[in-house]
């Protein structure tokens, strides 16, 4: 096992656009940081990076507990391999293993090594969907990654039928191997994978849900075709009657001017707005989750009181910040 020599510890955030600093073998130079042209995909998977890790102000979203905290921490390389999607790297400390992808490095999963499976992140707030759906149907994960809302809502409602899509098999490969991902699946579990395009017409398109995860991102930001009306448009005629999507929006749009509401800076929750929102009775909720990501819940606004009743108690506070769009 290759030590790197440990350097005084560097502060930066560990949130969803986190980008995480590996110290070189000479202590007269700088972090190298996981990119594309010169990354931690050439570290041997041995390897121990010695870093800090702060929690960002309230404003990022964190995925580790303890706001405001800077502990060292050893970040060891468990595997590394770039594929056509994506640069996988699955690191991992003490208390968790993380999934980061793409050339930014964001942090796409948490599976965390203790019984504590919450991440303090926007994931948590896939959890509490079932609770507010049809129980006859199944739900969908469009964007599994490493299976983090997978594991959070099969934990939190372990009779959910449960479909995940993702279109990196070697991703699916490594979860299976470093992110509990196989405990999850079907024979014993209750979790299908489907590798392929989740926006792409397929025999699955007939399909009806009961509920819908949208965790799409690529190169750091939220697919474009979620800033799409025609998108939402095809996405709602997958749902069977009473059913919702929850979507992870990602941030917002600092161009827009100020005094815009909230839910407007975000490009994903505007088109949306056009396919939910537009009738006499408004379809679409809006929050912002922990940290800088957006979220958005289509259907009427649910009876808070009563959803937060339904949800484990870690997720009581957080179903209670939604609010209907234009509200």
């Amino acid at each position: 096992m290759a030590l790197v020599s440990r350097l005084p510890p560097t502060k930066f955030f560990l949130h969803d656009n986190a980008r995480i600093p590996i110290f070189s073998s000479s202590p007269n130079r700088t972090p190298n940081y996981f990119s594309r042209s010169k990354s931690v995909l050439n570290v041997p998977p041995t390897t121990i990076i010695s870093c800090a890790l702060q929690q960002g102000p309230a404003s990022s979203a964190s995925s580790s507990p303890g706001q405001g905290a800077s502990e060292e921490e050893e970040l060891r390389v468990v595997t590394a391999i770039q594929t056509s999607y994506n640069d996988i790297v699955i690191i991992e400390t003490r208390e968790y293993r993380a999934l980061l992808l793409d050339s930014t490095q964001n942090v796409h999963s948490i599976f965390n090594n203790g019984p504590d499976k919450w991440t303090g992140s926007y994931w948590d707030e896939f959890a509490a969907l079932p609770a507010i759906i049809p129980r006859d149907g199944p739900v969908a994960i469009l964007g599994l990654g490493g299976g983090t809302a997978a594991h959070l809502m099969l934990d939190a409602w372990p009779g959910l039928d449960l479909e995940g899509w993702e279109i990196d098999e070697v991703l699916i490969h490594k979860a299976r191997d470093y992110l509990g991902l196989s405990a999850l699946e079907r024979p014993a579990g209750r979790l299908e994978v489907k590798i392929g395009d989740a926006l792409s017409p397929s025999p699955e398109a007939s399909r009806r849900y009961a509920g819908i995860v949208v965790d799409l991102f690529g190169g750091g930001r939220v697919l474009p075709l979620l800033e799409e009306e025609e998108t939402w448009a095809e996405l709602k005629g997958r749902l069977m009657p009473g059913g919702r999507i929850m979507v992870n929006c990602g941030g917002i749009d600092i161009v827009r001017l100020s005094w815009a509401p909230a839910w407007e800076l975000n490009p994903t929750i505007r088109a949306m707005r056009a396919v939910f929102g537009g009738g006499s009775v408004a379809e679409l909720c809006w929050k912002k989750a922990e940290g800088y990501n957006y979220m958005a819940l289509t259907g009427p606004l649910p009876d808070l009181d009563e959803w937060a009743s339904l949800v484990p108690s870690q997720l009581r506070d957080n179903v209670r910040q939604w609010r209907l769009v234009g509200a």
